[in-house]
C-alpha cells in the first residue's frame, strides 16, 4: 500500500529554483540598459551631427565610431559562441518560442542583401582611394564581417537561455543590440540626405537647401576633390543606395532577436514545453489551404508590383502623367485596403467562436511582438491623421483629395482591425484544443487508494482509459486528436487569411 502511494502517478519535475546569482537579476539588467543608452546616446550624437555641414563632425568620425562598435560586438559575440560551445551546462533551456524560422530565414536573407551593399560600398570607396580616408573603405569590410558573425550567432542561439555569466551576457546582448541601434540610425539618416541632395539637385531654383555640399563631409557623392565620373563609379554608388532598405530592416530583425534573448539571460523553464506545449508540424506553406488567399494575394502581389513600376516611371514626368500615375497608385491601394480590412474582420468573427483555449503565459516574445506591432502602427497613425486634416483643410477638393482622404481613412480601418486579428492569434493554444474544465476531476486527484474496481464507478471520473495519458500533454494531444475534424474548416480560413494578408504587407512595404 505504500509502495504503491510512494509510486503514485509520475508528475514533470518542478522549475529549478532560483539560486543567488538571480538576485542580482534587475541590477544586471539595469548595468546592460545603462551602457546601452549611453552608447546610444554618442552614437545618435554623432550621427546625428554629422549630417549637418554647419557641425564639425565628418562621416569619417562617424564610420570611425561605428567600425569600432561592430569589432567589440563581433568579438564578443564570438566569445560567446565559443563559451557555450565549452560549457555544456551553459544554456540548460531553450525557449521554443523565440527566434521563429520566419524571423530567422528574414534575417539571413536582408543579411545578404547587406553584403552585398557592403560589396558595392567597398567598390564605391575604393574608385577614389587615393583622396578618401581609409575608414571609408575599413568601414563596410567590417560591416559584412559583423553581419556574418551575427547572422550565424543569432541563427543558432536565438532561443537561448543562458545560465553563464549573466551580467556580461547581458551587456554584451545590449551592447550588440546598441550597435544595430546605431547602424539602423546611421544609414536612415545617410539615406535620407542622399534623397535632400536630389531634390535639391534637381528644384535648384527652391528653397529647400537644408544641406549645402562640402567637399571634405560628403565627398565624390556630391562633388568636390573626388570626382565620380566613371561608369564603374557610378553603378557601384547607385547600387548601394538602393540596398539602403535591407540594411535598415537588417538592423530592426537582428535588433529584435537580441532583445529576446537579453530578456531570456538566466529564464528558468520546467522540462515540460511551455506555451502552447506543442511542437509546431513540419507542413507546406500552402497546405491545409483552400488556396482562396494565396491566389488573390498573388494576384494584388502582381497588380501592385506593376503599379509601383509604372509610378516610378511617370511620376517624374509631365504634370499630367504625375497626376494620372497617383490616381492609379491611390485606387490600388484603397482595393487592396478595403480588401485588407474586410479580411481581418473576417478573422476576427472566426476567432470569436473558436473554442481554443487562451495562452496566458508569461512570453517575453510575444510580448516584443505586440509592442513593436502596435509601435509600428503608430506612424502609419500619424501619417494618415496629417493627410486627413491635409486634405480636409486643404482648399483644392478634386479627385486626387478624395483619393488621398479615402486612402487615409482605410489605412486607419486596415491598421486596426489587422492588428486585432494578429494579437488575437498570438494568444490562441495549438489547433483542436478546446479550454479544458477541470473541476469534475478533482476528486480522481485526491483518491488516496488504487481500487480500479471502486475508481470506474465513480460518475465523476473519466469512462474511458485510453485518453487519459501518463501525463497532461498526453490527454491534450487525445483531445486534439478528437476534435480535429469539427474546426478543420476554421483553420483553412485562417490560413487564407494569414496568407492573404502577408502578401499584401509585402507589396505595400
Amino acid at each position: 500500500m505504500s509502495e504503491e502511494l510512494a509510486q503514485g502517478p509520475k508528475e514533470s519535475p518542478p522549475a529549478p529554483r532560483a539560486g543567488s546569482r538571480e538576485v542580482w537579476k534587475k541590477g544586471g539588467r539595469l548595468l546592460s540598459v545603462l551602457l546601452a543608452v549611453n552608447v546610444l546616446l554618442l552614437a545618435c550624437t554623432l550621427i546625428s551631427g554629422g549630417a549637418f555641414n554647419k557641425v564639425a563632425v565628418y562621416d569619417t568620425d562617424v564610420f570611425a565610431l561605428l567600425t569600432t562598435m561592430m569589432l567589440l560586438a563581433s568579438l564578443w559575440t564570438l566569445f560567446y559562441l565559443l563559451r557555450t560551445v565549452r560549457c555544456p551546462n551553459a544554456v540548460p533551456y531553450r525557449d521554443a518560442h523565440a527566434g521563429p524560422i520566419w524571423l530567422r530565414g528574414g534575417l539571413v536573407l536582408f543579411g545578404i542583401c547587406t553584403l552585398v551593399m557592403d560589396v558595392f560600398k567597398t567598390g564605391y570607396y575604393s574608385s577614389f582611394f587615393e583622396c578618401q580616408s581609409a575608414i571609408k573603405i575599413l568601414h563596410p569590410l567590417t560591416q559584412a564581417v559583423f553581419v556574418i558573425v551575427q547572422t550565424y550567432f543569432l541563427w543558432v542561439s536565438a532561443k537561448d537561455c543562458i545560465h553563464v555569466h549573466l551580467d556580461l551576457t547581458r551587456c554584451g546582448l545590449m551592447f550588440t543590440l546598441t550597435t544595430n541601434l546605431a547602424i539602423w540610425m546611421a544609414a536612415v539618416v545617410d539615406e535620407s540626405v542622399h534623397q535632400t541632395h536630389s531634390y535639391d539637385s534637381s528644384h535648384s531654383n527652391t528653397s529647400h537647401h537644408r544641406f549645402t555640399p562640402d567637399p571634405e563631409r560628403a565627398g565624390s557623392s556630391v562633388g568636390g576633390d573626388c570626382p565620380c565620373n566613371t561608369a564603374i563609379c557610378q553603378i557601384f554608388q547607385q547600387g548601394y543606395l538602393y540596398l539602403y532598405p535591407f540594411n535598415i530592416e537588417y538592423s530592426l530583425f537582428a535588433s529584435t532577436m537580441l532583445y529576446v534573448m537579453w530578456k531570456n539571460v538566466g529564464r528558468l523553464l520546467a522540462s515540460s514545453a511551455h506555451g502552447h506545449g506543442h511542437t509546431p508540424s513540419r507542413v507546406s506553406l500552402f497546405r491545409e489551404t483552400f488556396f482562396a488567399g494565396p491566389i488573390l494575394g498573388l494576384m494584388l502581389f502582381v497588380v501592385g508590383l506593376a503599379v509601383f513600376i509604372i509610378y516610378e516611371v511617370q511620376v517624374s514626368g509631365e504634370r499630367g502623367r504625375t497626376q494620372q500615375a497617383l490616381v492609379i497608385y491611390y485606387s490600388f491601394n484603397i482595393i487592396c485596403l478595403g480588401l485588407m480590412t474586410l479580411v481581418s474582420l473576417s478573422g476576427s468573427v472566426i476567432y470569436r467562436f473558436d473554442r481554443r483555449a487562451m495562452d496566458h503565459h508569461k512570453n517575453p516574445t510575444r510580448t516584443l511582438d505586440v509592442a513593436l506591432l502596435m509601435g509600428a502602427a503608430l506612424g502609419q497613425y500619424a501619417i494618415s491623421y496629417y493627410s486627413i486634416v491635409a486634405v480636409v483643410v486643404g482648399a483644392p477638393r478634386d479627385l486626387l483629395g478624395g483619393l488621398n482622404l479615402a486612402h487615409a481613412l482605410l489605412m486607419i480601418a486596415q491598421h486596426t482591425f489587422q492588428n486585432v486579428f494578429i494579437i488575437e492569434s498570438l494568444h490562441r493554444g495549438p489547433p483542436g484544443v478546446e479550454p479544458r474544465d477541470t473541476t469534475p476531476k478533482e476528486p480522481c486527484r485526491g483518491l488516496t487508494f488504487a481500487n480500479l474496481d471502486a475508481l470506474h464507478t465513480l460518475p465523476a471520473c473519466p469512462t474511458t482509459p485510453r485518453l487519459v495519458g501518463p501525463s497532461p500533454e498526453g490527454a491534450q494531444e487525445a483531445v486534439a486528436i478528437i476534435l480535429a475534424p469539427r474546426g478543420h474548416w476554421r483553420r483553412r480560413c485562417l490560413k487564407d487569411i494569414s496568407l492573404f494578408l502577408l502578401l499584401c504587407n509585402v507589396i505595400k512595404v
